[in-house]
């Protein structure tokens, strides 16, 4: 799962561009777009989704397989090496064919897939690429959904999450290369702090497994400092290395270092890999949640991959732009909501020192939401019907892989497993319990959470005690106690006093918001104003500050996102943003801003 890099054994060529691109209007085998140039006039932005794209609403909501296809050649100097395919992300399920061949297929739309095609075509030949794209859900993916047929015989596409389920290449293909005859496979690096030395623990598998399991001395590791300096060396694929008087990665004060895992044969490097690597710990200690040994305090947001016209497409202005905003106002931490984001937003979090809650595509977990949203009888979230036990593989799968993408980043310190599952339902500690512990044995070094409903009280929730961090969305005096203010604000310090009785675990209010329409201003603190939205967070933040046991608040939500055209409560999407779609900040972004930067203050003072 190791990110494609160029160095000076690896090759990298970048196939994002225009595809040429067209719906399959019925049967994929037999229509098998891959195994001829693709009808049409037809040409799609790659990276972006499609829905957005084109005026055709038949294109905006086909439900079913799409087809991206563009030539291909492989660079001619590639006769000693291998190749591979990579897609960084296909929604929600991906399959890759050379020419008329298929060479890899993929479940899970946030995580990426490769294909070799070493033996397929040959250095300086070209090939036809084709990537075809299910955008469909189902009870047994992740995140999980139900496909309608209608009495004309059209699909229709129903899921139980608030944001809309945009589909295709959202992110960068690749083509890339890799030393024929042994390659580094995969780095795990596990940083510690002993005094002012920082540790390295590091495992390190290559394409020949007797030299990754037998701490062959041709695995070298080499650690370079940001001023370009050798600060550690060691040979073996296994063990550990020490720097001495070692830059801490902080957030707000990112510092990495170069892992390099180099593969040496007669005294010669050929191949070699490098992992930027922040040294940090995290720790979990009664009510504190601690980096470096500090009490840290998560200010920041729940976001969505969302602009306009490119839906969730990966766009590096944007990205730069959205953590300019984000240190703007003080944010020192976002999570992940609800999926894997790109690779370059967690290299990007790396070197700036945000902190990032990670999460997997676990939303939708939740049948009651959807029963009391739209009036409808009360179905069971767990069971055969809906979410059963290949579901849950499904499910760890994507924890599998998460894990595999995003376990060296030093950004990452809490892993999110779902978003707002019926955990007050029967059912929901037999399907969780087991995901729990195959988070821990992937990865014992990080605590692992997940985020509870507003439904789940307390006194209801069946699985907050197998978890590190009680992660809370709540909405009172929005959903619940609607605009009035100092009845949900008792409510709301009720319920706290509760969670902190019962579990004593540190608490991140990970969603709390207010529905705001930008430029609408109201004397009266009307709800849908930005003088509520003021009010309103006002009076959470005074809740949060009589709890020193709540040692995080990330609002819902960055800024405005589009949902289903069908959730009829949503005006062109959720306009909780402390952002426009378009990044204007409403009135109450520079009252966060004077909140957490004096937040921030407090921090860098202990």
């Amino acid at each position: 799962m190791l990110k494609p890099q160029a160095t000076a054994t690896r090759d990298l060529v970048n196939l994002d561009g225009t595809w040429r691109f067209a719906l399959v209007q019925s049967d994929i085998e037999k229509e098998a777009p891959w195994s001829k140039p693709l009808p049409g006039t037809l040409d799609a932005p790659v990276p972006a989704s499609y829905n957005d794209i084109f005026v055709d609403p038949a294109i905006h909501n086909h439900v079913g397989w799409v087809s991206y296809q563009r030539t291909v050649t492989v660079p001619r100097g590639w006769s000693q090496d291998r190749y591979f395919v990579r897609v960084s992300a296909a929604t929600h399920r991906g399959r890759v064919y050379i020419n008329d061949k298929l060479v890899a297929e993929h479940i899970g739309g946030y995580t990426p897939f490769d294909a070799e095609v070493t033996e397929l075509v040959k250095p300086g030949e070209s090939f036809r690429l084709t990537i075809t794209v299910n955008n469909e859900l189902t009870n047994v993916t992740i995140p999980p959904g139900i496909i309608e047929v209608k009495q004309n015989g059209q699909k229709s596409q129903r899921y139980f999450h608030d944001f809309y389920n945009y589909a295709g290449l959202a992110r960068s293909v690749w083509l890339y290369s890799v030393p024929k005859a042994e390659y580094v496979q995969d780095v795990t690096v596990v940083t510690d702090v002993e005094g002012s030395t920082g540790v390295i623990n590091y495992d390190i598998k290559t394409a020949t497994p007797e030299a990754s399991n037998s701490n062959s001395s041709s695995v070298h590791v080499v650690v370079v400092d940001e001023a370009d300096k050798v600060v550690a060396e060691a040979s073996g694929a296994k063990g550990s290395v020490k720097i001495p008087n070692a830059t801490l990665w902080q957030p707000g004060a990112a510092y990495l270092y170069q892992f390099r895992a180099e593969i040496r044969q007669g005294g010669k490097v050929v191949d070699s890999y490098s992992v930027a690597t922040g040294i940090r710990t995290i720790e979990v200690r009664d009510y504190e949640f601690l980096i470096n040994g500090k009490p840290f305090y998560f200010t920041g947001f729940g976001r969505h991959e969302d602009t306009a016209i490119r839906g969730k497409g990966h766009d590096s202005a944007y990205m730069v732009h959205d953590f300019q905003l984000m240190h703007w106002i003080g944010a020192n931490s976002f999570r992940t909501s609800h999926y894997p984001y790109a690779e370059e937003v967690m290299d990007f979090a790396d070197r700036h020192g945000i902190v990032v809650i990670d999460e997997t595509p676990a939303v939708g977990l939740n049948l009651a939401i959807d029963s009391g949203l739209f009036g409808k009888k009360l179905k069971h979230t767990w069971g055969p019907e809906y979410i059963n036990d290949q579901t849950r593989e499904a499910h760890a799968d994507s924890i599998r892989e998460l894990i595999a993408r995003d376990k060296n980043h030093a950004c990452v310190v809490l892993w999110s497993i779902s978003n707002e599952p019926s955990s007050s339902e029967e059912g929901a500690r037999e399907y969780f319990e087991p995901l729990v512990k195959l988070t821990r044995e992937l990865d014992p070094s990080r605590p692992v959470c997940f985020v509870n409903v507003m439904f789940a009280t307390y006194d209801k929730c069946l699985i907050s005690d197998l978890f590190d961090v009680l992660c809370l969305n709540r909405y009172y005096g929005w959903y619940m106690h609607t605009g009035d203010l100092p009845t949900a604000e008792a409510a709301f310090e009720d319920e706290l006093k509760g969670w902190v009785a019962k579990y004593k675990k540190p608490i991140v209010m990970t969603e709390y918001g207010a529905d705001t329409m930008s430029g609408f201003r109201s004397y009266y603190n009307a709800p849908w104003s930005e003088d509520f939205q003021v009010a309103y967070y006002n009076m959470c933040h005074a809740v949060h500050d009589r709890f020193p046991e709540v040692v995080g608040e990330q609002v819902w939500n960055f800024a405005d996102f589009q949902t289903a055209a069908t959730h009829i409560f949503r005006v062109d999407g959720n306009k909780k943003g402390i952002f426009t779609r378009d990044r204007k900040p409403k009135a109450i972004a520079g009252v966060l801003r004077e909140r957490w930067n004096a937040k921030l203050k407090e921090l860098n003072e202990l």
